[in-house]
């Protein structure tokens, strides 16, 4: 189940898409989908058309994390460090943030590689398993 929905689409397979919204108008891409209007300020547009966005881009940038955020923030406890992708998407023009898939090796990764979209647990609630989008290397 999606940590948060509305945010992406997922598949049994592991795969999934992320889910945003262009404007009819100007055809300037949104993600995430939160308005019912173009935020283009230099369009009028008042409607977004729901759109799946691309599941590879390219690396712009990334980090690795290895301090647990403060409260009211979630961690794991104990905290188990993780990577962070900066994701070129070349055909909506933008930057999408997400985790690196789980087993990724870091020290590997150089800006300009292809990377992939993918679905991973993000934690286990006790009754349920919620998952989020990530990126690994295509």
């Amino acid at each position: 189940m999606p940590v948060i929905d509305g945010m992406f689409r997922e598949e049994s397979d592991g795969s999934g898409r992320l889910l945003g919204g262009r404007c009819p108008t100007c055809g300037a891409v949104f993600f995430p989908k939160q308005w019912s209007f173009c935020a283009n300020p230099r369009c009028d547009g008042s409607t977004l058309d729901d759109v799946e966005l691309s599941t590879r881009g390219t690396l712009w940038s990334f980090t690795d994390n290895r301090y647990a955020p403060p409260p009211p923030y979630p961690a794991r406890d104990p905290f188990v460090p993780y990577g962070v992708a900066a994701v070129e998407l070349a055909e909506e023009q933008m930057v999408v943030l997400g985790q690196l898939a789980s087993g990724t090796d870091i020290a590997g990764l150089a800006v300009g590689a292809e990377m992939e979209l993918v679905v991973e647990p993000l934690y286990d609630d006790g009754e349920s398993v919620r998952t989020v989008w990530k990126w690994k290397p295509a």
